[in-house]
């Protein structure tokens, strides 16, 4: 655990100093302590200043942050239904998020009192709850019970209603121009993200962190069946309906200030678990570290490999999950 968080910091320096103006290691450092009041860094430039502490520290802290609460999310999800293709998209809440999102870049409907570049992350965080609510009262059984295989169906309803009326609000009611809007943010940008934007997703990761800790000797109970859980004392139906419901909101946040970024919660769970074994003790916190170097490396990848214009970070991590997934895919055959 150690020697991940020794790599995620070295990467963060790496990060700082990469991009179309290069930043030696030693001046990143430099500009952080100087920020940090640690010294009087009196050979800081204003410009190195502006470059590591203004424009790349926000994106790069938001990224780690985003990368290590989807990975944790990936695992919760896989442990409660037991699906190894389970992810936090699950329940509709990136095909509700884009709705809202749509609605905000086509149609001009945003939360009243907010401000105007928060306009698209308000919007779409409320189309992501609306689609969480729909999914979570669609499976609920008569029993309050959360059954897994009702709710991933559930899931894959809202999200394909979601989706017509994304398409609908694109193709009918919006302009021509209009489909580039929503396919940028379809995809997932970091290019957006401010201080604030950063603090709040560290906030929101260190309190799913803590939270998920307290549930790990549960999560390790469901996998061997809901009976078994419940004879080692837990209780199943509501340890379900926080988790599921926590990750969900959780994913919805994410979605909403960075825009949907698939395959980290898909893929670094099964990667990790290859090393660490099952248990969520170790799983939970070896998949944020993970799930953060996933992160902070496809966004430094997608800021600085497109040759003046930004690749989206939705194509770098599908071009780095989908081979892992096949190579894991072609293991899980070979074994059967």
């Amino acid at each position: 655990m150690t020697v991940g968080v020794a790599a995620v910091l070295a990467s963060a320096v790496i990060a700082l100093g990469t991009g179309p103006v290069h930043v030696p290691a030693g001046q990143v450092l430099e500009v952080v302590a100087r920020r940090m009041q640690l010294i009087g860094g009196a050979g800081v430039t204003p410009m190195d200043d502006e470059i590591v502490w203004q424009l790349r520290l926000p994106r790069i802290v938001a990224a780690m942050a985003v990368g290590a609460a989807l990975a944790q999310c990936g695992c919760v999800l896989q442990s409660l239904t037991r699906n190894d293709l389970a992810d936090p998209y699950l329940f509709g809440v990136s095909s509700g998020a884009a709705v809202g999102a749509v609605s905000a870049l086509i149609l001009g409907w945003t939360l009243p009192g907010i401000p105007s570049r928060y306009g698209v992350a308000g919007t779409a965080f409320v189309g992501a709850l609306v689609a969480l609510v729909l999914v979570l009262a669609l499976a609920t059984g008569r029993s309050g019970q959360l059954p897994p295989g009702r709710t991933i169906l559930a899931g894959v309803a809202v999200g394909q209603l979601c989706s017509a009326a994304t398409s609908f609000i694109v193709i009918v009611l919006g302009p021509r121009d209009g489909a580039r809007a929503v396919l940028d943010w379809t995809l997932g940008s970091f290019a957006g993200v401010r201080g604030g934007d950063a603090v709040f997703l560290v906030a929101l990761l260190v309190a799913a962190m803590i939270g998920l800790g307290l549930c790990a000797p549960a999560l390790d109970a469901f996998a061997f069946g809901e009976v078994s859980a419940r004879s080692l004392g837990v209780n199943v139906t509501t340890i379900r309906w926080i988790l599921l419901t926590g990750t969900a909101l959780m994913t919805a946040a994410t979605v909403a200030v960075v825009g949907p970024i698939g395959f980290v919660g898909l893929v670094v769970p099964h990667v990790v678990r290859l090393v660490t074994g099952p248990g969520h003790r170790i799983l939970l916190p070896a998949s944020a570290i993970c799930g953060a170097l996933l992160m902070l490396w496809s966004d430094t990848a997608a800021r600085t490999l497109g040759g003046g214009s930004e690749i989206p970070i939705g194509v770098v991590t599908a071009a780095v999950g989908t081979p892992v997934l096949i190579v894991l895919l072609r293991r899980q055959a070979r074994r059967a």
